[in-house]
This record gives structure tokens, sequence and C-alpha cells, in this order.
């Protein structure tokens, strides 16, 4: 009670913009639950997948790719053991195939 409504807005406004972090984290990056409890773990986990989205968002603008940073990881994640060129792989892929062969893989690996 020794808070002013103003001082109560600043934290929540504050801790609004955390769940917007974490929010975007949850889309872009998909880390769905940490690997470790200790908050070393967690940030090496966070920084680890912004690392690899930062470089993918790399990619795609140096090789001038006309498709958003989430269908390149989409590719890329579906095709981690293709010997096809990177450039070819993400200039040649149909978009709708790679998430058919996603949901593919996901059912088989679920049986």
């Amino acid at each position: 009670m020794e808070l002013s409504a103003e001082q109560i807005a600043f934290l929540y406004k504050q801790r609004w913009q955390v769940e917007l972090f974490f929010k975007w984290i949850k889309q872009h990056l998909k880390i769905k639950a940490f690997g470790g409890t200790t908050e070393n773990a967690v940030r090496i986990q966070i920084y680890s997948a912004i690392i690899a989205y930062c470089l993918v968002a790399i990619i795609g603008t140096s090789l001038e790719i006309d498709r958003s940073t989430y269908e390149i990881l989409q590719v890329l994640g579906i095709s981690l053991l293709d010997k096809t060129p990177v450039k070819e792989l993400l200039t040649n892929v149909n978009y709708n195939d790679v998430k058919e062969q996603f949901y593919n893989q996901l059912s088989l690996s679920l049986f």
C-alpha cells in the first residue's frame, strides 16, 4: 500500500514487456521448454536460439531469399542432412511441400 498508482502502472508495464519477450521467444525461436533450471542454463538456451535466429535472418538477407525467416527456418529444419546448397534449397523448395513433409515427419515420430 506504499506504492503510488504511477509506480504500480510502471511495474505492470515492465512486467508486460517481459511477457511480450517470452511470447516472441515461443513464436520465433521455438523454445517450448528450458533444458536446465539454473539461470545460466536458461540464458545459454535463449542466447543460442537468438543467435541461430539472427544467423538465419542474415542468410536470408545476404542470399536475397524472398521468404520470411520463419519459412527459412522451416526449410532448413526439414533438410538438415540434405547436401543441397543452401541458396538452391531456399529458392527451389515449395514452402507448402516443406510444411507437409514436416507434419509427415512429426506424425511418423509420434508412432
